[in-house]
């Protein structure tokens, strides 16, 4: 009777990471094959089978023993860290078979039992480096011509995978690690973040970050996995992150930030894909593009047939919101210049009633956008769940006295993240014309004092104007009044709970309390929940 093969990949190492049907599975075997520090590393799962260990270039040998026992009739472990079908036995076993004639449905019975591979493994000990497109290379060069391995590694780098290097060194392979770190660099930042990881989850683990230029003057041999991030991998604190994608935003005074998932797809967010950020095209006007980048390119090819590829950093959206000024409502032609220079034909400008221009701008180098836009002296203000002064232009400068509390305001608290976006109205005299008091909190100068409006219902067909909940404010308090309360909002506000939801639920903020002014009326609901 034809016995069966289990091939099983147990994982890294550790007890508590092997499968519980690769468990099963070494202990219903008959005998277990493999290298000798595998058939240690779960010798506590052994009981009385048949062991043939042997040494590490003897992976031939162990596969053509495996299959010789099976087709003598008995169940064969055949072991493999990792992941059988990665760098593992799975290939070599199923080669033989083949060598043999082996028939699938008349043969042995042949049984690959995943495992964890080092790439999951050390990716899970450095933080969340694989969390893009990404490959495993061996720097082996026993079974593969290195010259083979050099161009895997210069297309992966090209390319700007995340790159797991398996088998990097050992005592007589020294120089295939010098080779590739040469070749990486022609492609990656000398800084691209590199996690070095030996013996992940056994008892001599050993993890060190550190980067591309410096990872040759650390420890590296036959146990350490080689973690290289992409363009866009950063380390924070003791953690190695690559981020989903892309497709990311920049704001001012704010590191990174994902898109929300919703936005992910929108083809202005995209405007690195095929599409371009552009709207879908006709086939005729695709397939004449095409035909013209293709001519373009061989073109290129001729005149730079010597030259090598250089690292260029993908290009982020970077966001912003610009205004002449808190209480200034008019632009010059200077400034109007200037925006249109940094948005280029790439970017884009969009009016908001909010009084700002809203920017998205594709580039790697949101410095010198800033640099440019301030030397015209137009204000920057960061976008997305931030507060956002929405001051009146106070009769064209001549109501000032309130100027100053809304500028100061403006510069302790324009821009702060917030649980969601907020809006905060400021007008220069009791006309209020501009608003405030239809704004999350408002504030409205009168009789040389100020009131102050909370929780207004900004949209919907229930909106309703703030609360009045206090007035006759003194001057020199209204700014530590408004810090008190956003302070309060930004530290108990639930994400995404826009301000008045926020007040009706506390039902007191800073000692103002919360009372029901929304409109009496029968209205179906709206399909958002608004």
């Amino acid at each position: 009777m034809a016995g069966k093969l289990l091939v099983i990949g147990f994982g890294p190492g550790s007890f508590e990471h092997i499968t519980k049907r690769a468990q099963e599975a070494i202990q219903e075997s008959d005998c277990v094959i493999g290298y000798k520090t595998y058939v240690e590393l779960i010798q506590n799962l052994l009981s009385n089978q048949e062991i043939i260990s042997t040494g590490m270039s003897e992976e031939v040998t162990r596969a053509q023993a495996a299959v010789r026992l099976a087709e003598e009739g008995k169940k064969v472990a055949v072991i493999s860290s990792g992941d059988a079908g990665v760098y593992g036995m799975a290939g070599l076993v199923y080669e033989v078979l083949v060598e043999k004639g082996w028939v699938e449905e008349t043969g042995v019975e042949v049984e690959v039992i995943p495992g964890v591979s080092a790439i999951n493994s050390c990716a899970a000990l450095l933080g969340a480096p694989v969390m893009h497109d990404a490959c495993t290379i061996s720097l082996s060069d026993h079974l593969t011509p290195w010259d083979l391995i050099a161009k895997r590694i210069e297309a992966a780098a090209q390319a700007d995978f995340v790159i797991a290097l398996y088998n990097p060194k050992s005592g007589r392979r020294t120089r295939q690690i010098v080779e590739a770190q040469k070749i990486l660099l022609k492609y990656r930042a000398p800084d691209t973040p590199v996690g070095l990881v030996k013996s992940a989850y056994r008892e001599k683990q050993h993890v060190v970050m550190t980067t591309l230029k410096e990872m040759l003057n650390h420890d590296i041999g036959m146990l350490t996995t080689v973690m290289i991030g992409n363009s866009s991998t950063f380390l924070y604190g003791s953690k190695m992150i690559t981020p989903r994608g892309y497709q990311r935003k920049y704001t001012l005074n704010a590191d990174v930030q994902p898109l929300k998932p919703h936005e992910r797809l929108r083809r202005e967010n995209e405007p690195w894909a095929l599409h371009e950020g552009k709207e879908e095209e006709t086939p005729l006007a695709l397939a004449m593009e095409a035909l013209q980048t293709v001519k373009a390119e061989k073109a290129a090819a001729l005149e730079n047939a010597v030259a090598a590829p250089v690292y260029n950093p993908v290009e982020s959206i970077f966001e912003l919101a610009v205004s002449p000024g808190v209480a200034n409502k008019k632009f010059t032609p200077q400034q109007l210049i200037a925006l249109a220079e940094v948005t280029g034909e790439k970017g884009t400008m969009e009016y908001t009633p909010h009084h700002q221009i809203l920017l998205r701008i594709p580039t790697a180098n949101p410095e010198e956008i800033t640099q440019k836009l301030r030397s015209v002296n137009l204000s920057l203000s960061p976008i997305g769940d931030v507060l956002v002064v929405k001051a009146c232009d106070f009769c064209d400068g001549e109501k000032s006295d309130s100027i100053p509390y809304a500028e100061e305001i403006q510069k302790k608290l324009g821009g702060i993240d917030l649980p969601k976006e907020l809006m905060l109205g400021f007008n220069g005299c009791g006309m209020a014309c501009y608003g405030a008091v239809k704004e999350d909190i408002g504030i409205v100068f009168r009789k040389g004092k100020f009131d102050l409006f909370l929780g207004a219902k900004t949209v919907g067909r229930t909106a309703h104007a703030g609360q009045p909940v206090v007035e006759g404010i003194e001057p020199e308090n209204i700014v530590k009044v408004i810090e008190n309360i956003v302070n309060e909002y930004k530290e108990k506000g639930h994400p995404n709970e826009r301000f008045y939801k926020f007040f009706k639920r506390v039902r007191e903020v800073q000692g103002f309390k919360h009372r029901d002014i929304t409109p009496v009326i029968e209205v179906e609901p709206a399909p958002c929940g608004e």
